[in-house]
C-alpha cells in the first residue's frame, strides 16, 4: 500500500534552507532520511517544495479561473515536501513518518493512504 508523508515545516525550518550557517545541517538531515527510505526499499518518490511565497493558488468560481499568489492556507507550518512510500500498513507508515526531519524539528507530518486506481 502506498502512503504519502506530507512534511509541514515551520518558518524557521524554511529559513534554514537558505541560511549559509544552517543550510548544510538542514540538507544533511533530509538527505539521510531519503537515503534510509531508499535503502529500506520503500521509497516510491518524493520532492522538496520551494517556499510558500513561491506558490500560486487556482480555483474556479462561476466557471472563471481565479489565480492568487501565495499558499492556500495561512498557517504556522507550511507544506515543505512529500514522500510516497510503499509499506504494508498505516502503523509502518507512521513509524517512518516519525523519523522525518520535519517531525524531529518540531513541524508536523501528515500521513495519508493513497487511493489505488484501477488498471
Amino acid at each position: 500500500m502506498n502512503y504519502t508523508i506530507l512534511a509541514y515545516e515551520t518558518a524557521d525550518a524554511y529559513a534554514a534552507r537558505t541560511d549559509p550557517s544552517k543550510q548544510e545541517n538542514y540538507r544533511a538531515g533530509w538527505m539521510a532520511y531519503s537515503q534510509v527510505l531508499r535503502e529500506a526499499g520503500i521509497m516510491v518518490t518524493g520532492a522538496g517544495l520551494q517556499a510558500p511565497d513561491t506558490s500560486t493558488t487556482v480555483k474556479l468560481q462561476n466557471g472563471e479561473r481565479l489565480v492568487q499568489d501565495g499558499p492556500y492556507a495561512d498557517t504556522k507550518e507550511q507544506l515543505g515536501g512529500f514522500y510516497i512510500i510503499n509499506v504494508p500498513d498505516l502503523d509502518t507508515a507512521l513509524g517512518w513518518a516519525a523519523r522525518c526531519p520535519a517531525a524531529i524539528a518540531g513541524g508536523v507530518v501528515e500521513v495519508r493512504p493513497n487511493i489505488q486506481m484501477p488498471g
